[in-house]
């Protein structure tokens, strides 16, 4: 059942989140779920948790070096017809129609945007759609650009720009977004 499939995907996420934390050392604690069923995690960390059928992962950080961390990892195939003008602002299918290569770049969009959002909420406790991020990739050095229909709190920057990674692997497409802590002492 699908009901059971998530339940199994959320168990195995919290434990990744759990094993992450023991990687950097921080004592084993609950990682219970907000009211929009986001990761609480403990006050000197940031994370982001995601699941896919078959796979499950977690990353985390120390917050003084990270505001934020997004992760997202889905199956390596298209899109469900229809989903694609859901999520994509119009220069994103412009762009997807001439796309290079053999790529599930509609569905590497998808995970983007999921990382993004990922990085957002924990910072602004505010929805951001599909269509408030408008995302540039390239593909050379498997990076990718968001252009914000807001920008980040003033404390992250006042950014209304975030920038990832993306790679494939395994039958999987894995994007991730970590907004840094900007480094004050230096000139």
């Amino acid at each position: 059942m699908a009901v059971d499939r998530r339940r199994h995907e959320f168990a195995v996420g919290r434990a990744c989140a759990r094993a992450a934390l023991s990687e950097l050392g921080v004592p084993p604690c609950p990682i219970p779920s907000g009211p929009h069923r986001e990761p609480l995690w403990p006050p000197a960390v940031v994370g982001s948790i995601t699941h896919c059928p078959g796979f499950c992962a977690a990353a985390v950080a120390f917050r003084a070096s990270y505001h934020s961390i997004g992760i997202d990892a889905e199956i390596d195939e298209a899109l469900p017809p229809g989903l694609l003008a859901y999520i994509a602002v119009d220069e994103e299918q412009s762009w997807l129609t001439g796309a290079p290569g053999d790529i599930h770049w509609d569905r590497l969009l998808f995970s983007a945007k999921e990382s993004i959002f990922k990085a957002w909420f924990p910072l602004t406790g505010a929805w951001l759609g599909f269509q408030d991020a408008m995302v540039t990739f390239s593909a050379n050095d498997h990076a990718f650009r968001a252009r914000l229909s807001r920008p980040l709190p003033h404390t992250c920057g006042g950014t209304r720009e975030l920038r990832g990674r993306f790679m494939f692997a395994d039958g999987l497409i894995f994007t991730a977004v970590l907004v840094q802590v900007e480094d004050k002492t230096t000139p």
